[in-house]
């Protein structure tokens, strides 16, 4: 048995679910998120917890299991908390502003790199070198954070682009023959 899928999810108090045929949809403080499971899968609201369990032992239906209680807890958790990640900008004169709905970015080119918020998505810049980009859905703030990120990668000689908070770039030395005749 799949020990994340045989896990129950507790519903916090506030948050209100729905299951028709397989169609989950999740209301709480934050928002509202609806999302469509394979028809394999038995979904059920009992008592302020939610169980999924599987048919048979079937391959595929294993690995849906954990698959379906994990995309499940996390639309919970999303109306509940929000999801946010935190991008650093790394480099002289790279910088980040706020303009309306758009976030506007200086990062070496010759122009200003504009990207717009989307449904669901807030971007807020604490400061000039951080990015927070926040929302309900941990899918679509994930793969936010990542276009944004891809705007200018981190670079292995001098670390300089969009970095998530925290993560380690390797660098790389250089010319070997630097400083010798």
């Amino acid at each position: 048995m799949s020990r994340i899928g045989k896990m129950p999810i507790s519903v916090p108090a506030g948050v209100d679910v729905k299951i028709d045929n397989n169609v989950v949809t999740v209301k709480g403080p934050k928002g509202t998120l609806t999302k469509e499971f394979s028809d394999s899968m038995i979904i059920e609201f009992k008592d302020g917890t939610i169980t999924v369990n599987r048919p048979n032992e079937l391959k595929i239906n294993k690995s849906l299991h954990g698959l379906t209680r994990t995309l499940i807890a996390n639309m919970v958790e999303g109306v509940t908390n929000g999801y946010s990640k935190t991008l650093e900008i790394e480099g002289v004169g790279y910088r980040a502003a706020k303009q309306g709905k758009n976030l506007v970015m200086n990062l070496g080119f010759s122009h200003q790199v504009t990207v717009a918020e989307t449904d669901g998505i807030t971007i807020d810049v604490p400061q000039p070198n951080k990015i927070v980009i926040n929302g309900i859905d941990k899918q679509a703030v994930g793969q936010f954070a990542a276009e944004v990120r891809e705007k200018r990668p981190p670079e292995p000689y001098k670390g300089k682009g969009i970095r998530y908070a925290g993560e380690r770039i390797i660098r790389k030395e250089g010319k070997a023959g630097k400083g010798k005749k």
